[in-house]
């Protein structure tokens, strides 16, 4: 906090002896994700996470997974281990099913898992143009679920051009620290061709993931697990005129994966195996103040187990968004109704539905002061009524170029129990009730025109009713006891010259009501990038995660985890500026060795080296 401080103290200070009119300024960043609004960063309410495609090209050969857990405030466990783990993604001191993504407007989810929650292993950053990632109660404009975080993704848009194509490329090592033989056991392969033609745009994506060598749990025998995934995507879009345009998708994921028993961690004959199909659309009427927009989307999930206890699961979802966007003065309004219906196939058809109005007004004050306020009323087919609500105020000091903001937001959210959790064949408690979420932030950020941006925040999360299951009477039940989370997040961006520049954050969680798994008290993530020219760049980065606890399902016991810390780099040369691109970038140059969850391997030192093509 008091690094903080003085860097904020001594950028005021400098900006008020020196200008340069010369620098480029970055305080009109806009983000999306907090308000649904295109609005400045200065504007919003929230320390929103942007990925943007810079960030994502210099990541390439990475999984998204990986490239989020660098960001404060989230874990996602498994992402260090070997390639088609189970994803656990714990932000905030949350649980999976606390997190929500949205991909162009749409929620996803699986309504046939456990948790209901998305598979993060299905998507590929091939074809994503941005990220953002608003964290704390966001279910006034996301609905049920979205309790510790939203991630919001929005797919590469069709060039103006009438034919524009993208090619990937990357193979590697996927090794332990004890099998240091550099095979080539990791390929990754994307192609995505995309134009505009007259009034209308169209774009088709390829992308195919296959790893090997590794095994899933650490035993002696160490029978490699492979891990593929297999996506394609079309998307297109028709302009009738200036004010109306609509657009039509469909993507089909593949995933498989084999295992190993984790009752016992021995290598087992095990597999999963999942698709995803989707289809959808966007319709948009612009109007003079505002928009009228229409999102409709079906989604089907098909998942096979191999195993000691095979099964097939079947799941659809079928969502609607109808909402208005309106400007009026200093406001901004967005009003709304959403249709979300999950069905999953047991041995009868079981479904629920949402029925939610919304609206959010967000006022943008002339003296800085800045107040976003709305409200949602789900109504739930097993549940009822239930409403949830923010209050975000704002204030901003503005200076010529910077801007000093202080922020705060009471939250509240809504979990309902999944499917399974309520008719499944494991464990099914229909008598369960949802979950009540509610969160608090205090902070405040600091941007000087492209050379810092700094923030620091402080949360405190309560959570009610959480479902669990319990072990001792093999069920689905809900907790009597409160969990309350709170923490501690720093950001740092600072650019001292134009081409070097520092990134780094620090995150402080600390979760009380029950054992907390796989939830590191400390996290620290850092990295140095250094343009050594037009075409050559290089990177550092460095990860820390403390202790934390995870369960030995052999005893039923909590074991706590060592700390341990990570070091990699990233080296990218244009062959042909902005045509043709070579990479190489290394994890774990220390190859030290590492626990991530109890049982089950790592990787050790690896090496990728691939290519991006442009047309």
């Amino acid at each position: 906090m008091t690094c903080v401080l003085m860097i904020i103290g001594t950028s005021i200070w400098a900006q008020n002896e020196v200008r340069d009119s010369t620098e480029v300024q970055e305080l009109d960043e806009v983000v999306v994700s907090d308000t649904r609004f295109p609005i400045r960063r200065e504007n919003s309410g929230k320390t929103v996470i942007k990925i943007g495609r810079e960030e994502l090209s210099r990541n390439q050969g990475k999984s998204l997974s990986e490239i989020i857990n660098t960001k404060s405030g989230i874990e996602i466990s498994g992402s260090r281990g070997r390639p088609g783990e189970i994803l656990g993604a714990f932000v905030r001191g949350g649980r999976g099913k606390q997190v929500i993504v949205v991909i162009d407007g749409i929620r996803v989810s699986d309504p046939s898992s456990f948790s209901q929650e998305f598979d993060l292993r299905l998507l590929q950053t091939s074809s994503i143009e941005s990220v953002e990632i608003i964290k704390g109660a966001s279910s006034t404009l996301y609905g049920a679920n979205a309790a510790t975080a939203v991630i919001n993704i929005i797919t590469k848009a069709a060039s103006k051009r009438p034919f524009s194509g993208t090619f990937q490329s990357s193979m590697g090592s996927n090794q332990t620290a004890d099998d240091q033989r550099y095979r080539l056991n990791s390929f990754a392969n994307s192609a995505r061709i995309d134009g505009t033609l007259s009034k209308w745009q169209y774009s088709l994506g390829f992308s195919h993931r296959f790893t090997d060598g590794l095994s899933s749990i650490n035993t002696t025998t160490d029978e490699a697990d492979p891990f593929s995934t297999v996506n394609t995507d079309l998307k297109i879009g028709y302009r009738l005129s200036s004010k109306f345009k609509t657009s039509f998708y469909g993507s089909q994921s593949k995933l498989r994966v084999a295992y190993d028993e984790s009752f016992g961690l021995v290598d087992a004959p095990y597999s999963f195996e999942s698709v995803q199909e989707r289809i959808g659309s966007t319709s948009q009427f612009i109007y003079g103040s505002g928009s009228t927009t229409l999102n409709i989307a079906y989604a089907s999930y098909v998942s096979e187990n191999f195993s000691a206890f095979p099964g097939i699961f079947r799941g659809q979802n079928a969502i609607g968004d109808l909402f208005n966007k309106s400007t009026f003065g200093k406001f901004l309004a967005i009003v709304g109704v959403n249709y979300n219906l999950e069905r999953t196939e047991f041995e009868d058809n079981r479904q629920f539905v949402f029925v939610d109005p919304y609206a959010s007004i967000v006022y943008l004050g002339i003296k800085g002061f800045q107040m976003n306020i709305g409200g949602r009323l789900n109504n739930h087919s097993e549940y009822g009524r239930q409403l949830v609500y923010t209050l975000n105020p704002s204030y901003t000091l503005k200076y010529e170029n910077s801007y000093l903001k202080f922020l705060g937001s009471y939250a509240t959210a809504y979990v309902t129990p999944s499917l399974t959790q309520l008719f499944g064949q494991f464990g099914a408690n229909p008598e369960l009730k949802p979950e009540s979420n509610r969160t608090i932030e205090v902070g405040m950020e600091y941007v000087f025109t492209n050379k810092l941006r700094t923030n620091v925040l402080y949360f405190d999360r309560e959570e009610e009713d959480f479902v669990f299951f319990d072990n001792a009477h093999f069920q689905y039940e809900n907790s009597s006891n409160t969990i309350n989370a709170k923490g501690l997040e720093m950001e740092l961006n600072w650019r001292p010259i134009n081409s070097l520049n520092l990134e780094g954050n620090y995150s402080f969680t600390e979760r009380t009501g029950d054992n907390a798994i796989r939830i590191p008290k400390h996290k620290i993530n850092t990295s140095i990038g250094y343009q050594f020219c037009d075409q050559l760049y290089a990177a550092v980065n460095y990860s820390y995660t403390g202790s934390r606890l995870d369960t030995d399902f052999e005893t039923f016991t909590d074991v706590t985890l060592d700390p341990f810390g990570l070091l990699g780099f990233y080296l990218s040369y244009s062959l042909i500026p902005n045509r043709f691109t070579v990479f190489l970038n290394g994890d774990n140059l220390l190859n030290n060795e590492f626990i991530e969850v109890l049982g089950f391997n790592t990787r050790g030192r690896n090496i990728r080296a691939g290519f991006t093509l442009k047309m």
